[in-house]
């Protein structure tokens, strides 16, 4: 089997150098032989979640007092990767958008009690996560949120509304929700984020999705009907929640930028291996000039991404603003998957076609990576605003 190593950075240190490799087999032994099973049910195991959170990978962005790791965004970069390249995009869309897409609301400005309360069950795996910002009519346009939450005489709140497209929505046990807390303010003001526990009354599973790609991760619609919290589910300051989810999304974008380089390093992978093995016209497909010009030219594209996600989570530690760069990877990052993943697939011929051939997975659940998180089109304005 060919490995499609990209140069390692020397922005990594001695432990995540150590990470990617115990990433990496955990990948091979535990994910990759088991995935498919996940993928015709849904669902991926608690036991999965609960193994990666004792080895610490689930953690390594959260504070070492509640159980974290204490490390900086390459360690989110590395994670992405190592877990992309199991070639399940699924099963590394879950498991970044628990340890890094909503537990970490609570990291960045939960209480201490707080933390106390959700981030050691977290970091372990114990408890899942899952971040519920879109609605039915506001996706990337967060400004448009319904979702509403009115105070009640006891100081706590009673939350209506539904969101849409969750991702662990269907088996998570802890729910980031954005809701509109002042129905008089304009577009992004007056949005504040709670923290919701599985099992409050209020909260309906109204179904879950059938999904192209990504099939071995749960997504699903919610309800909050009349549902009661108490004064302490609200995270941190009232008014305050748009900016902390464009906060949160620089780091989903990041996120982006690394799940893509994983998945890239796969599907060429794969690809080499195939070419060099297919006969065409009396030769194999590698020996074919146009065949390995192509290739090339997506490596090259593919190694273009991957410098600049590794770049951004630099600039993102040193805490430099980062707001353009990030723009630029999630929409750059995400139009490359595609090429590199139907050009793949082309060059496999009719075998890329069948389901079963790990190719045509990755170019399904590939697909989903130019919209969530930010479609391509806003990430583009957003890079137009500061130009």
């Amino acid at each position: 089997m060919t490995e499609f190593e990209f140069l390692e950075p020397d922005l990594l240190d001695e432990d995540l150098r150590m990470v990617r490799e115990q990433v990496r087999r955990f990948v091979r032994e535990r994910i990759v032989p088991c995935a498919d099973a996940w993928e015709a049910s849904g669902e991926i195991p608690r036991e999965l979640f609960r193994d990666l959170g004792q080895l610490g990978f689930l953690g390594m962005r959260h504070p070492v007092e509640y159980g974290g790791g204490g490390m900086g965004p390459l360690a989110s970069v590395v994670l992405g990767e190592e877990l992309a390249r199991s070639g399940y995009g699924g099963v590394a869309s879950a498991l970044t958008v628990h340890s890094d897409m909503s537990i970490g609301h609570i990291a960045h400005r939960g209480t201490h009690e707080q933390k106390l309360k959700y981030l050691p069950a977290a970091c372990a795996g114990e408890k899942v996560g899952a971040v519920c910002v879109t609605e039915p009519n506001a996706g990337s346009d967060v400004a448009g949120l319904k979702t509403r939450a009115q105070r009640t005489s006891d100081g706590g709140w009673v939350l209506n509304g539904s969101k849409t497209f969750i991702t662990n929505g269907v088996y998570g046990d802890i729910f980031i929700v954005a809701a509109r807390t002042d129905p008089d303010a304009k577009g992004s003001r007056g949005i504040s984020l709670f923290i919701v526990e599985k099992g409050n009354p209020g909260l309906k599973v109204a179904r879950q999705f059938d999904k192209h790609g990504w099939r071995s991760s749960d997504t699903a619609e919610l309800f909050f009907d009349d549902m009661k919290l108490a004064p302490d589910a609200l995270l941190g300051e009232e008014g305050k929640g748009f900016y902390y989810i464009m906060s949160t999304f620089q780091n989903e974008r990041l996120v982006v930028g690394a799940l893509v380089s994983g998945t890239c390093a796969r599907a060429i992978e794969l690809t080499v291996d195939y070419v060099r093995q297919r006969q065409a016209f009396g030769k194999t497909l590698w020996d074919q000039q146009v065949v390995r010009n192509k290739l090339s030219w997506i490596a090259s594209k593919a190694a273009a991404a991957r410098a600049l996600t590794y770049q951004c989570a630099q600039m993102i530690a040193e805490g430099k603003d980062t707001v353009r760069e990030v723009s630029m990877l999630k929409a750059f990052a995400a139009e490359t998957l595609q090429e590199v993943v139907h050009t793949c697939l082309q060059l496999h011929g009719g075998t890329g076609f069948i389901i079963g051939t790990p190719v045509e997975r990755m170019a399904r659940d590939a697909r989903i990576l130019t919209i969530g998180g930010g479609a391509t089109e806003v990430m583009l304005e957003e890079v137009a605003k500061r130009m």
